[in-house]
């Protein structure tokens, strides 16, 4: 009975390995860790913690690292455990509408490095793949082992537009040339996602809102849309629909929108739409660039158009905390260059909208990573849900062969 308990196939060697994936995964979604911030996210005791991470070290699936604690504090350095950077590989790559965007990691979350590269709109998914193929075979110095991700690592894609179910979109879907393309060229698992969504995860994974559990991103460009990450995880919703915040309405008595709604955060918040209301009170800015040359001016029509904007989107991002509560509200897109004098009016919006026992909990930011966001979104979708996992050394337990 004893040894039954102990096979490979018992209830005691499955849960020993049960704690090893829960380790594991917990490395590849959240990076580097203390043993003591792993223990927490784990919810195992310290001693079943050190004895898995233990033979984890010794299998040479986790390594250990030793990080200095700080110039002004005394003590041993803090040890930080991270997965073997040498057992896979993820890349990211975000097919925006005029641009190809790639981003690869490593397991440890360590960056190997990002391009990117326009191109016309009409562009066929053939020669967007090719670029990305490019582009992807350029990182690192042309040094990332595009051979080994068939083996070891996986490709997380950003698209335009709604992605249902999480990218299954059938075999007639509007993006299953693409899943195949990607196949035939990388021989890697594809993961698919809107490449905004995929911008809210990045951005919590290495961006301004790292660390951060709850974070509701919006972008701000010619379209606008979001995306929710809920727990650490990112929030897909109903056939994978969630993140449609440019279509909460923002002014009843505004103007039709392309969804067929009227006055639609998009409708007043867009690029086009401030240079729209920019241009209609005798500003001249034909794209944004020259809107924000116009602000850094002093100009007071551009300062006027974009506070309206801003107190526009406060109110519907408070509508979304009051709903949601996020920790970290991140701005993202063109109109997030506009810097304090968007988010300013964003931050007093919400302060006179959101629930008092909320105004102190929840702090706005303007994105980090750019319009490579998408691409490193992608690289932490692939970290997150690819079947890495089963592919690592697996450790080697007496009782297993019992």
């Amino acid at each position: 009975m004893l040894s039954a308990m102990h096979s490979q196939g018992g209830p005691l060697a499955r849960l020993r390995r049960g704690h090893e994936e829960r380790v594991l995964g917990l490395l590849r979604r959240h990076g580097p860790q203390s043993r003591a911030e792993l223990g927490r996210r784990a919810g195992l005791s310290r001693t079943t913690l050190y004895d898995i991470v233990g033979t984890l070290v010794a299998s040479g699936a986790v390594v250990s690292s030793a990080a200095n604690p700080g110039p002004r504090r005394r003590g041993r350095p803090v040890e930080r455990l991270t997965l073997d950077p040498a057992a896979g590989q993820a890349v990211g790559i975000d097919f925006a509408r005029r641009a190809v965007h790639v981003a690869a990691a490593n397991v440890a979350h360590e960056v190997i490095g990002s391009a990117s590269l326009a191109h016309p709109p009409e562009l066929s998914w053939e020669g967007r793949v090719e670029l990305a193929e490019r582009l992807v075979a350029s990182l690192a110095g042309g040094t990332l082992r595009l051979s080994a991700l068939g083996a070891t690592g996986a490709i997380g894609v950003g698209v335009v537009g709604p992605v249902l179910q999480a990218g299954d979109d059938g075999p007639d879907g509007p993006h299953a040339v693409l899943d195949e393309l990607l196949g035939k060229r990388f021989g890697a698992p594809v993961l698919l996602d809107n490449n905004t969504r995929l911008a809210a995860l990045a951005e919590s994974t290495w961006g301004v809102a790292a660390g951060s559990r709850d974070v509701l991103y919006l972008r701000l460009s010619h379209g606008v849309g979001g995306g929710l990450v809920v727990n650490g995880s990112l929030h897909r919703g109903a056939e994978g629909l969630a993140g449609e915040l440019g279509h909460i309405t923002a002014d009843p008595r505004g103007g039709p929108c392309e969804c067929g709604g009227t006055g639609c955060l998009e409708t007043v918040a867009s690029v086009g739409a401030v240079l729209e209301a920019f241009r209609a009170r005798g500003g001249h800015a034909a794209e944004m660039p020259a809107l924000l040359t116009a602000l850094a001016s002093g100009d007071r029509v551009a300062h006027d158009v974009l506070r309206a904007a801003g107190t526009r989107i406060g109110a519907v991002l408070a509508a979304v905390v009051n709903a949601v509560g996020p920790g970290v509200i991140v701005l993202g897109g063109e109109l997030a260059e506009a810097g304090e004098a968007l988010l300013a009016p964003v931050g007093q919006a919400l302060d006179a909208h959101v629930l008092p026992l909320a105004r102190d909990r929840v702090s706005v930011r303007r994105a980090a990573l750019g319009e490579a966001g998408g691409a490193h979104g992608g690289v932490a979708l692939a970290l997150h849900e690819s079947p890495l996992l089963a592919r690592y050394p697996g450790p080697e337990h007496p009782e297993d062969d019992a």
